[in-house]
């Protein structure tokens, strides 16, 4: 799950003064109006070359979702690494295509900015729409997973009234480093960048020297068959691989975004998903699996497990929790710049688009009320239950404009009006762009029937708010014959 540092703020921010993702809507402009055509290409001198990009995407890739994943796939058994590969390769094929889209447009938006120039205004609010349900609904399961781990160090004791004041405590601290401003966001995001590799680093690597396969559940675990136990284990997996579009929504500060945008989105894809199976793998074979399917601090039981006593899984609590911390801060400003945008668009209400201390207010405290709206509603199955809710319902939500994007790949590849694209490469341009949509549409079928209705509700609240905006903007015919009727 990605992080948003401060210091990339203005990079990730699809439609900042400075970046615009598409050129504001005229007040005039019809409802469904086609996006306005390309803007000229930016300069090949962006602030970000190569291998910053490549950090970026990586680091915004691996958030806090990571420290509880182990524990969620485990009631799936061990065909959650087969789930891991599969996943991987999915995902690379997403940026690939986030590459490609990249090359024909190579300016700051991402997703949001790709489905609105292919298909117009309803298209890209409902992308916007959808990426911002997302980062929503991450906040609140970033929340629940940091609960995990502070009953590590306080005596919370799976007590349901004090893990709800907990989660709901880790999500307003974030916001309010938020609303002081943004130099308060890049020291909290400094802090916990490095310190969220610590673990990962310690139990990826060190934890493989003392994998015990008694400890490896079986392959499995869940009964359903493997191709059912590994879709159902792809869809959680997935919360942990949202992020893989980071360069391209913020392309106009790539350097040379035409080659580098889809180079950094698979490095940077690739590298993190090693550290999510080799760390995957030796929480797996340190802890056993029956006390893995309900650990609700998996990396502190693995860490115990290989040194004895608590002390180490206190350690790493300390380390989680402040990596979590971190990951809350990012997405609480991420979760505002996504309105933000669509706002300067005049596709989400304007109170989306207005600023103080460069942080867009109202944003950040509607995004922090809902999430914490929905940690409460999903807390009665406990924090590893709420947990798993929330994971698949971001599945959901950051599918759809994942599916949107390669669609608009599709549109261009089928009109031909792209001429970034080599024709004698149309074909496998073609398949690759047809794979990665079923690979979304596989995602979406393993979320399940809850998931699958709670994101649809939420998809569908975001229609009238659309509605009540494109209802306000005056017709072309409206305004033409004004002046006569004066």
């Amino acid at each position: 799950m990605q992080t948003s540092p401060a210091e990339t703020r203005q990079a990730t921010r699809p439609s900042s003064p400075e970046t615009p993702a598409t050129a504001p809507a005229p007040a005039t402009a019809p409802a469904t109006a086609p996006a306005p055509a390309p803007a000229p290409a930016p300069a090949k001198n962006g602030r970000f070359g190569l291998p910053v990009a490549t950090a970026l995407v990586m680091g915004n890739i691996i958030g806090g979702g990571i420290f509880m994943i182990p524990a969620a796939v485990a009631p799936f058994g061990t065909v959650s690494l087969l789930a891991f590969v599969v996943i991987t390769v999915g995902s690379i094929a997403l940026a690939l295509v986030f590459g490609q889209l990249a090359r024909r447009n190579p300016r700051t938006g991402g997703p949001y900015l790709y489905a609105r120039e292919a298909f117009g205004d309803f298209a890209g609010f409902l992308s916007a729409w959808s990426y911002w349900i997302t980062a929503v609904v991450s906040n609140a399961a970033l929340a629940v997973a940091a609960v995990g781990y502070l009953d590590v160090l306080l005596p919370i004791h799976h007590n349901l009234a004090l893990e709800i004041t907990a989660a709901l405590v880790l999500q307003w601290l974030p916001a309010l480093a938020n609303l002081a401003g943004t130099r308060y966001v890049g020291a909290v995001q400094l802090v916990s960048t490095v310190l969220k590799f610590i673990p990962l680093l310690l139990i990826s690597v060190g934890g493989l020297f003392f994998v015990d396969p008694k400890n490896i559940g079986p392959f499995d675990a869940g009964g359903q068959g493997w191709m059912g136990g590994m879709t159902a284990a792809a869809a959680i997996l997935m919360f942990s691989y949202v992020g893989v579009e980071s360069a391209a929504m913020s392309a106009s500060q790539v350097r040379d975004p035409e080659r580098n945008v889809g180079r950094a989105s698979v490095l940077g894809t690739s590298g993190a998903a090693v550290v999510y199976l080799l760390g995957t793998l030796a929480v797996f074979g340190t802890v056993a699996h029956q006390q893995l399917v309900n650990s609700t601090a998996p990396f502190s039981d693995a860490m115990n497990a290989m040194f004895g006593g608590t002390w180490g899984g206190t350690v790493i609590a300390v380390a989680a929790l402040i990596s979590m911390t971190g990951a809350l801060n990012g997405w609480t400003l991420l979760a505002a710049q996504a309105p933000y945008a669509a706002a300067k668009d005049g596709l989400f209400p304007a109170a989306f688009g207005k600023e103080k201390r460069g942080v867009p207010t109202f944003g950040v405290l509607v995004s922090v009320a809902l999430a914490s709206v929905l940690t409460i509603a999903n807390f009665a199955s406990g924090a590893k239950g709420a947990f798993d809710v929330l994971v698949l319902i971001t599945t959901f939500t950051a599918v759809v404009p994942y599916l949107l994007s390669t669609a608009a790949q599709l549109y261009w590849l089928v009109r031909g009006a792209t001429d970034k694209v080599n024709n004698a490469h149309l074909v496998r341009d073609a398949v690759l762009g047809l794979g990665a949509f079923a690979f979304s549409i596989w995602l979406l079928a393993g979320a399940g029937y809850a998931a699958v209705y709670q994101g649809v509700l939420f998809l569908f609240a975001g229609i009238l708010v659309y509605v009540w905006l494109a209802g306000r903007r005056p017709r072309p015919t409206d305004t033409a014959a004004a002046p006569e009727a004066g």
